[in-house]
């Protein structure tokens, strides 16, 4: 429903039994703080943004404007923050998560995609973008969601991208943003990454992926990633680097000489995984900061 203003001199909680906005939001904040939320404030908003149907920015406008919310939306909001407070994923709740100019379907099943992986994104999309051909060929080994794969397949059009993955629930989620975004320059491919596209070994110019790499042994700390995100999609092994080894030979079978790997990878493993591409016989390889300063991303030359 859409939330109204009162009239002036009018209650901000009507007779109706609507609340304010502004109460509402307050309450949110509260209940997520208390439950140890990070960025109690913008998930309060978002949440009530998502039960109105409208952005964070109208959702202000709105607590400016004193306006009030109807019982029946105040309510469901209530379960939703109940819901936030017991850790769950934000984007499990309201179905969505931004990925540079996308909005994606996520929930149960899939890895929701972090905003630090848009800039791991963008160093394939600049090495796609660079290639001296009408149609370079890039592959997402393991694209869980589709969000790197839609991201070249919508940035770089006139590319071909395949995006592989071998988890029927996250493969359920790649095709159904593909389908929605309309990628046709796109293909999944339901296939273990070890075994993927030999029709086109030599021939690819980018190879990008965002593994597990997290060690078997190092539990997350945040809920939302321990107890929500798919462990094949976290765990990487003793060192968390078993399908980085896999993704290097793949990856080196894939590529034409001179064509270009990007791998993302924990803040503490880069100096690991450039020893490992260099000893496998990748030239150039080098390791790339995210804008908090953390190594994210190694690239490396076929």
């Amino acid at each position: 429903m859409t939330p109204t203003t009162p009239a002036p001199g009018a209650s901000p909680a009507a007779s109706s039994g609507a609340v304010s906005v502004r109460s509402a939001r307050d309450d949110a904040v509260a209940a997520l703080s208390r439950a140890g939320v990070p960025d109690p404030e913008v998930d309060a908003e978002l949440l009530v943004g998502h039960v109105l149907g409208v952005g964070r920015g109208r959702v202000q406008a709105l607590v400016v404007m004193d306006a009030e919310l109807p019982p029946e939306d105040a309510a469901t909001l209530r379960s939703l923050v109940e819901r936030r407070a017991a850790r769950e994923p934000l984007q499990h709740i309201t179905g969505r998560a931004p990925f540079r100019s996308l909005e994606l379907n996520v929930g149960p099943g899939v890895f929701v995609p972090r905003p630090e992986t848009e800039q791991v994104a963008q160093f394939a999309i600049d090495a796609l973008r660079a290639v001296p051909s009408p149609e370079p060929v890039a592959v997402d080994l393991g694209t869980g969601s589709g969000a790197i794969a839609l991201a070249l397949a919508t940035e770089v059009p006139h590319a071909r991208v395949y995006a592989v993955e071998n988890s029927p629930e996250a493969f359920i989620w790649a095709r159904r943003n593909i389908d929605e975004v309309g990628a046709t320059n796109l293909t999944p491919v339901f296939i273990d990454l070890a075994d993927a596209l030999p029709q086109l070994d030599g021939t690819v110019d980018v190879v990008i992926s965002n593994p597990p790499y997290v060690p078997d042994d190092a539990i997350p700390r945040d809920p939302e990633v321990r107890l929500h995100d798919p462990h094949a999609a976290l765990y990487g092994g003793p060192d968390g680097l078993d399908v980085v080894r896999t993704i290097s030979r793949v990856a080196q079978r894939l590529l034409h000489p001179g064509g270009t790997l990007v791998l993302e990878h924990g803040e503490l493993q880069g100096a690991a995984i450039r020893d490992l591409l260099t000893a496998d016989g990748w030239r150039a390889a080098a390791t790339h900061r995210d804008l908090t300063t953390r190594d994210r991303a190694t690239t490396a030359l076929r």
